[in-house]
């Protein structure tokens, strides 16, 4: 046996044990999503197949049926985010070691307090928690008890008894995360500072009402744009009339 042949059986020998060991990572992940072992075994069975085909079509100008190309681990890993231990077993770098902080404010006016405590009260009543029957009495205990009624984000509070103004999302990187026990209860500020070298990545202005009438006056070319939907607005402000 020519050492060309010997080295076309040992890579196909390769191939074959990378296509079991690709099975049985594959059965014992049983459908588990981003498997490290399954990653892995795909990657070197990969690899073995491709090193096959290459030695056969120098060998005897033949190929076989696998259009693969050979595959970087280390490469894969930074681009596709699989294999999150290394493809080697090795723990990689953390890119983010910082904690993103997402803070968010919204500003409400209440049109009626009496109309908001009855709301809430109503919400206690039909979620006693704790067992606590007591009536509801400021605007905070009402927004609070409304939210955990609710989903807890301030989406609870889009309702009649609150109109919703102006807001602000903030991204931001802290060095820790939060810890709520660390702070009094009056202190409104303290967990939503920032500490020295921590910074805001980016920030959402949210508006709550856009006048389009002025915006479409400051457009110079939007006359007839802006004079349709002033006729269209005043025949839906007729329409709720009736």
């Amino acid at each position: 046996m020519t050492d060309r042949h010997a080295e076309l059986d040992t890579a196909l020998e390769r191939v074959i044990a990378a296509a079991r060991d690709h099975l049985a990572a594959v059965k014992a992940a049983d459908g588990r999503a981003d498997d490290d072992e399954v990653w892995r075994a795909y990657v070197e069975l990969n690899n073995a197949s491709n090193s096959y085909d290459e030695l056969l079509l120098d060998a005897y100008g033949e190929v076989t049926p696998w259009d693969v190309e050979a595959i970087d681990p280390d490469e894969a890993d930074r681009q596709f985010g699989v294999g999150i231990g290394g493809v080697d077993g090795t723990e990689t770098e953390d890119p983010h070691p910082r904690i993103i902080s997402v803070r968010q404010r919204r500003d409400y006016r209440v049109p009626s307090v009496a109309a908001l405590l009855r709301l809430a009260e109503a919400a206690r009543r039909a979620n006693p928690g704790d067992g606590d029957s007591a009536p509801v009495e400021t605007v905070g205990e009402a927004v609070l008890e409304l939210m955990q009624a609710g989903d807890g984000s301030l989406g609870a509070l889009d309702i009649p008894e609150l109109e919703s103004l102006d807001g602000v999302v903030v991204v931001a990187e802290v060095d820790s995360p939060l810890d709520p026990e660390s702070y009094e209860d009056s202190d409104g500020a303290g967990p939503f500072s920032l500490n020295e070298g921590e910074r805001v990545v980016d920030r959402l202005d949210e508006h709550a009402f856009v006048d389009l009438d002025e915006e479409l006056d400051e457009d110079e070319e939007g006359e007839g744009i802006s004079a349709g939907l002033s006729e269209a607005r005043d025949d839906n402000e007729s329409a709720d009339r009736r």
